[in-house]
């Protein structure tokens, strides 16, 4: 499988999705991990999953970053997203760029969501030009706020907001 290649990390890719994601694009968004941390996006046949990734190219396209398919060379050809986006909901801390990733289960707790958003986070300041990104999740979520810890992000309690 290949695609757009934006950031290459030691272990991982990070490229435009593609139309041949689908399957994998509408797998991915009906597992239950994601569901649970982020809600349900409504996608439920590959038609939906194609629209998604429409969506995306055309974030690459406006602001030249967007959420990538991520692959591990010689693992697997996608194992979920990394990248930035702007939320298209209203809090305190909107407008925004966040960096986010949603990655299958299977490939949980190896480290990649954290060296993945890691070099988005490096691309968005030095290459998009970017003044500030955020990330954000349910308090519940332990692990994606390690990730974001281990970014060096920190929280801030004047920011919460019901998700």
């Amino acid at each position: 499988m290949s695609g757009v290649e934006v950031l290459r990390t030691e272990r991982l890719i990070l490229r435009h999705l593609m139309d041949d994601d689908a399957p994998f694009v509408l797998e991915h968004l009906n597992e239950r991990g994601f569901i649970d941390n982020i809600g349900d996006r409504g996608v439920r046949d590959v038609d939906g999953a194609r629209g998604y990734i429409h969506r995306a190219g055309g974030s690459y396209q406006r602001n030249g970053y967007g959420l990538w398919a991520v692959e591990v060379p010689d693992v697997a050809a996608f194992i979920g997203f990394i990248g930035l986006a702007i939320p298209r909901f209203t809090a305190s801390f909107t407008p925004c760029v966040e960096v986010g990733w949603r990655l299958a289960r299977r490939y949980w707790g190896q480290g990649y969501a954290t060296e993945g958003a890691r070099a988005a986070v490096a691309f968005g300041f030095a290459e998009a030009g970017l003044e500030e990104i955020v990330s954000f999740t349910v308090p519940a979520n332990r692990r994606s706020l390690a990730v974001m810890e281990r970014l060096g992000m920190t929280s801030e309690a004047r920011e919460d907001f019901d998700h």
